[in-house]
């Protein structure tokens, strides 16, 4: 059976507006509470342990809309309410309320009976009869700020138990046998539904024990019958299993009991002002091993303020408890150096509790601690402190061997260096790969490449000479820096033993022959030499010599020739006469030169020489036939560089040299 509130959307729009009200006020007070500096953080700020609500109002109800139509009136509604609040957002209420519930049925039972058994067609009024509610319930209610609030909106929900009880008027009219005869209701009695509420509303504490509450909530139940048959037996009825609503707008006063609010706590000692961030001075710069380093902590106390210091160097603990810090580093390298500063300031005496102050309002405060510890860092960096070799040069950095005169054979070394921040003067030391050194303990030093050894041979050679500069500080500590210096040496002549001759004779003897032969000829076989002979006459000689004819056939006589010029043709014959024992070189490949008495260069005298046609036993020579000579040598093919004894070298004239074929 569907029921109905008559004006339901007026009920509800009621309704709807008593929760969002307890929604604002929920917003503004918990607004208001971000702000409260009450002891207790908002909560029990006023007195609610127990509250009790007298109350009035309104109550509307619904109709049954089937049967006759049953209506309950709207009438006014009053009650009392009784809370208790254990917790801060939840509550158990109880509550009783009389409310005037008048019943009308709108429809009527039908028509009055005639004598005869049969209808008049007359309608039978409606019937209604004056009737009282009696409503008790339970539930919990939960509380949308804290307990003590001073605004606190709030929803409920609960069982309720109704008595919907006809006036004792109401029941004797019924009970008439006339009123009975032609409506059936003398059965009209009291009747007990259960059925269950909800809602919300809003408080206000308006002072610590009074306050204003706004509420709104629905009740639903079983429809009551009132002892009325619930089907049609001729007079009235009400049909049963159906259910009835009811609204309720009520407005009523609280008296809240329990202890009043606790006045706001004095506020605690300040904390201490928090220490400023230190930093470390006095790491900068060159710092040496073995020398101290001071550092100092800066830091400014603020009032009264008692600072202690802790440093610690690569995590050991150095120093006392003093802003600066000296130590000496064993090494060098980083050092990590962590400052420690405190705030030791004794602490203020605990707050006493004023002597008005309610001690159970009385939360002690807690005794400011002290400043957090602050720190600060650095790092000492120890240096190598070597000192550096900035530039080493060799000028010139190209030289020449002892074997070539006319170049250059010294370079001179130069090298700058910059002394180490804490090592002192330094030394110098030259040292190089090969060759000899003067000066070499100075910036300055020159090199000498005489010395170096080159074979000989017809090749060109170069070496490349490493000269090293070495620098040492008074700690020992050293630094080195090289250059190179290349030594060429072009392909060298060879120079074989003298060939000797008698005095005042040009002819070349065995001996001689076999130093050419064998040993001049030999070499220049390879084809990587040519031949200089170079002739001499000793001071005690003929200027000229003996004109002989060809081939052992004496010619008629001829200009003079040089003894020294006849000695050279007759050993460049012996070279390139092609015949008997005499060799094979091509005469371009043979070049000439004689110097006279000239005798600037070395003697070389063979192992086999002689002073007379025959030779000397013993093949040794004497003192006076060493300077009676031609020197030989073998120059490098296209050689430039020429033995120091040529004064004038000329080629061979073949002519001249063919027409004496090989000597005998």
């Amino acid at each position: 059976m569907d029921t109905r509130l008559r004006s339901r959307p007026l009920k509800s729009v009621i309704l709807c507006g008593a929760l969002a009200i307890s929604s604002v006020a929920f917003a503004q007070d918990a607004g208001t509470k971000k702000t409260a500096t009450t002891s207790g953080g908002g909560e029990d700020q006023y007195p609610d342990i127990v509250e009790i609500d007298p109350f009035g109002g309104v109550s509307t109800w619904g109709q049954v809309n089937k049967g006759l139509t049953t209506h309950l009136v709207t009438g006014g509604i009053a009650g009392i309410r009784v809370a208790v609040n254990p917790a801060k957002h939840f509550g158990l209420e109880g509550f009783f309320e009389f409310s005037q519930a008048n019943v009308e049925f709108r429809s009527s039972p039908g028509a009055y009976p005639a004598g005869n058994g049969a209808l008049t067609g007359t309608p039978i009024p409606a019937y209604a009869f004056g009737s009282r509610n009696y409503t008790f319930g339970l539930g919990p209610v939960f509380n949308l700020t804290p307990r003590g609030s001073r605004v606190q909106p709030y929803l409920t929900a609960g069982v309720a138990g109704i008595q919907f009880t006809p006036t004792t008027t109401a029941k004797g009219l019924a009970r008439q046998a006339g009123t009975n005869a032609v409506y059936h209701s003398a059965n009209l009695n009291d009747n007990l539904q259960v059925g269950f509420f909800y809602g919300g509303g809003i408080k206000f504490h308006l002072t610590d024990h009074f306050g204003l509450r706004i509420d709104a909530r629905g009740i639903t139940s079983r429809n009551p019958t009132y002892g009325l048959p619930n089907y049609p037996t001729g007079g009235i009825y009400i049909p049963s299993k159906s259910s009835i609503n009811n609204f309720q707008g009520t407005i009523g006063l609280v008296w809240y009991l329990g202890q009043s609010k606790c006045p706001e706590m004095p506020p605690p000692p300040p904390p201490p002002a928090p220490l400023a961030t230190p930093t470390i001075s006095g790491g900068e710069g060159t710092i040496c091993q073995g020398k101290p380093v001071t550092l100092h902590a800066n830091i400014q106390a603020t009032g009264n303020q008692k600072l202690s210091y802790a440093w610690t160097v690569n995590g050991q603990t150095q120093g006392s408890d003093s802003p600066e810090l000296t130590f000496t580093p064993n090494n060098t390298g980083s050092f990590n150096v962590q400052l420690t500063v405190k705030d030791t300031t004794p602490p203020p005496p605990p707050m006493e509790r004023p002597a008005k102050f309610p001690v159970r309002c009385w939360v002690q405060p807690p005794t400011p601690p002290p400043s957090q510890p602050v720190t600060a860092t650095a790092t000492v960096t120890v240096n190598e402190s070597a000192p550096q070799v900035t530039s080493v040069t060799a000028t010139p950095n190209t030289l020449a061997c002892a074997a070539n005169t006319n170049g250059t054979h010294t370079a001179q070394l130069t090298g700058s260096a910059t002394p180490s921040a804490c090592g002192g003067t330094p030394t110098y030391k030259w040292t190089v790969s090969e060759g000899s050194l003067t000066g070499d303990t100075s910036a300055n030093a020159t090199f000498d490449a005489s010395t170096l050894n080159f074979e000989n041979g017809a090749q060109a050679q170069s070496k490349t000479v490493t000269a090293t500069l070495t620098v040492t500080d008074q700690t020992g500590k050293t630094a080195t820096q090289s250059t190179t210096i290349t030594v060429n040496c072009e392909p060298q002549f060879v120079r074989l033993d003298d060939v000797v001759f008698a005095k005042n004779n040009a002819r070349v003897n065995n001996c001689g022959k076999r130093l050419l032969i064998d040993d001049a000829s030999n070499r220049l076989s390879s084809g990587e030499y040519d031949v200089v002979l170079v002739g001499h006459r000793d001071t005690d000689e003929a200027e000229n010599g003996t004109t002989t004819r060809a081939r052992g056939r004496r010619r008629a006589a001829a200009a003079p020739t040089a003894l020294d010029e006849q000695r050279v043709m007759n050993a460049a014959a012996v070279l390139s006469g092609g015949t008997g024992t005499c060799g094979t070189i091509d005469p371009s490949r043979i070049r000439v030169d004689w110097v006279g008495t000239d005798q600037s260069s070395e003697t070389r005298p063979g192992q086999c020489g002689t002073s007379n046609v025959k030779e000397r036993k013993g093949s040794q020579t004497s003192e006076a036939d060493k300077n009676r000579r031609v020197e030989v040598y073998l120059v490098p093919k296209g050689s430039t560089s020429l033995p120091p004894a040529v004064k004038n070298v000329k080629p061979l004239p073949a002519d001249q040299v063919k027409a004496l074929g090989c000597p005998k």
